[in-house]
């Protein structure tokens, strides 16, 4: 690929990347439908190279939500217990699915979480989660600072048994589909353990590089690692994020939750289209 390219892909990644940050999704739930649709790059190779951005987006934007307070680490860790198994489950399935499979699972995933996530705004601002057997005996309740707010937000989990299951098929989808599995994790943190919307981007940003590491290997192994493609796509990656954790935590609550909405609709519609086999005009070969 020639510098111009090497140029393009960094710019993607750093956009995508960004995006992704303010979103706690890291950059793989964008950069797959970047390189299949602009850049014309399979998506194998696309799935691989996102894979690589994920851990290093994870990387760069874990220290300013750790710092902010916003990331809940006692739950994190358990929730990757159970994402870390579905990844590995999903790493077994790499090469059986047919690229149409991949492309139209993507887009059913995506409606689904922009539905989910529209579900959750239509309910009481001050609704709370009711405080559970498992999150109180592990104690994963806690509070974070609200800048927009201007004061401490308290919050309890809840239904800590339904978020491990919703956590193990997003990581079982995320190893197939390279996403990172934030555009999953996300909605199960808002609807299921009743997180606040800042609290679950910032948690699914620490455990997104985790679950991608998981199942990194086996990409690499398959060859699906196109050095050329992942190398810059990775730098981009990390700059982007180190800008979309900072845009995050300034954020209103309600003005996030519309644009992660409105970010997964439309990348359900192109990835639907692709499913179908309709390519898009203009794609950056």
């Amino acid at each position: 690929m020639d510098t111009s390219g090497i140029l393009w892909l960094f710019a993607a990644a750093f956009g995508a990347s960004a995006l992704g940050g303010v979103l706690g999704m890291a950059s793989g739930i964008f950069i797959v439908p970047i390189l299949t649709l602009l850049f014309g790059v399979d998506i194998h190779v696309a799935i691989g190279a996102s894979i690589i951005s994920v851990i290093a987006c994870s990387c760069g934007s874990a220290a300013p939500f750790l710092k902010g307070r916003l990331t809940n680490v006692r739950l994190a860790i358990v929730l990757e217990t159970a994402t870390t198994l579905g990844a590995l489950t999903g790493v077994f399935l790499i090469g059986i699915v047919s690229t149409e499979f991949l492309y139209g699972l993507f887009a059913a995933i995506l409606a689904l979480s922009a539905q989910q996530m529209l579900a959750r705004r239509r309910e009481a601002p001050d609704a709370g989660a009711p405080a559970t057997a498992w999150a109180t005996a592990l104690r994963l309740h806690s509070s974070f600072p609200d800048r927009a707010l201007g004061r401490e937000v308290h919050y309890q989990v809840g239904r800590v048994p339904l978020g491990l299951s919703l956590m193990y098929g997003a990581g079982l989808i995320s190893a197939l589909l390279g996403i990172g599995s934030g555009v999953l994790k996300i909605p199960a943190m808002d609807a299921a353990l009743r997180l606040p919307i800042k609290v679950s981007s910032a948690t699914s940003n620490f455990m997104i590089g985790v679950t991608a590491a998981a199942s990194a290997g086996a990409y690499f192994v398959r060859g699906d690692i196109d050095i050329g493609i992942a190398g810059p796509v990775a730098l981009g990656s990390v700059a982007g994020a180190l800008l979309g954790a900072r845009l995050l935590l300034g954020l209103p609550a309600d003005k996030l939750r519309v644009f992660f909405v409105i970010v997964l609709a439309l990348l359900a519609v192109q990835m639907f289209l692709s499913a179908l086999g309709v390519s898009l005009p203009g794609g950056l070969k």
